[in-house]
């Protein structure tokens, strides 16, 4: 399949509790049928449950074809469903943040997504995964996690991506800072120990928290990992540090510990919940690792955010 309208079946799995999921069902379904998306299946959810069970029945029918509509955390869980299947992703992006969107460069605005998805081309992306569980932007500890419980559906819904920085407020006034320590299995760097930290984040792709960018160097097809770890500290220090989130030049700032690998297992004392992609859904210790070119995802052909390589990485066609 070199662009959607050429899939034998395409299914559409819209998460209606996301931002702006519960008015997208009818414009969805107008502008892909009159590109040629051959919609065979439309499903609306209201629950993770339902996200699960859903994807796994259409994916059993047999759709080569899988448009998925919302926030960054249902569209993980989908890539991880399709990881590895032929199977080819299209985004919707419904959500707050919508940083996958964002980084495979899918515009916002619904009406040309779908235009996208209709007129798009099939590249390979990496998957990254966090004790099995798949993320597809930034797993992280500490800091995001309070601003994840600090986010309310309400608040979202109303103010939007402003919505970040009031829950970022909120979360650092009640932070308590932990020790970690990283371990490369694959001996590319030597264990490191940190103490009094504010955040530790492992990246997969370019964008995250709302258009904050992981390194200035990440990307979602380069098959490794970004890790950083942010010392907790004064005020002054944290503000000149989130001067330089947006465009990721704050991994080079003197208090912030950056590198890259394939494998780092994290160990934090005391033991901690792990944010992956706006969802709380593992506990460290934590095995973060990368499925490389492990999701066909549609992306607009002017995206410059991944190529088709194949399984192996190199070499493949260009699609």
């Amino acid at each position: 399949m070199k662009v959607a309208r050429e899939a034998r079946s395409a299914a559409v799995v819209i998460n209606a509790g996301s931002r702006r999921g519960a008015a997208a069902h009818e414009l969805v379904l107008d502008k892909m049928q009159k590109a040629g998306v051959p919609i065979s299946s439309m499903h609306h959810v209201l629950s993770g449950a339902e996200l699960a069970a859903t994807l796994d029945r259409v994916v059993a029918e047999g759709h080569d074809l899988v448009v998925v509509g919302g926030g960054d955390g249902t569209v993980s869980y989908a890539a991880g469903r399709v990881a590895g299947t032929d199977v080819v992703l299209g985004v919707l992006p419904l959500g707050t943040a919508n940083d996958l969107a964002r980084t495979l460069e899918i515009p916002n605005n619904l009406a040309e997504a779908c235009a996208a998805i209709a007129d798009g081309k099939v590249v390979d992306i990496d998957l990254g995964r966090a004790n099995g569980q798949p993320f597809l932007n930034v797993a992280s500890v500490g800091l995001s996690v309070g601003v994840t419980e600090a986010l309310s559906p309400r608040l979202k819904r109303y103010i939007g991506p402003l919505a970040y920085g009031i829950a970022t407020l909120r979360a650092y006034a009640r932070h308590k800072p932990f020790r970690a320590r990283l371990e490369f299995p694959e001996g590319d760097h030597e264990p490191i120990e940190l103490e009094n930290l504010l955040q530790v984040a492992v990246g997969n792709g370019r964008h995250y928290g709302g258009g904050n960018m992981v390194s200035p160097t990440a990307g979602i097809d380069d098959h490794t990992l970004d890790i950083y770890a942010i010392p907790a500290g004064p005020l002054w220090d944290h503000v000149s540090i989130a001067r330089l989130l947006r465009d990721g030049s704050f991994v080079k700032h003197e208090r912030v510990y950056h590198l890259t690998s394939r494998h780092v297992r994290l160990v934090t004392e005391p033991p901690l919940s792990v944010n992956l992609d706006g969802e709380i859904a593992a506990v460290t210790p934590t095995d973060f690792t990368i499925q490389r070119n492990a999701v066909h995802v549609v992306v607009p052909q002017s995206s410059n955010s991944a190529l088709f390589d194949g399984p192996g990485g190199a070499g493949g066609p260009s699609i």
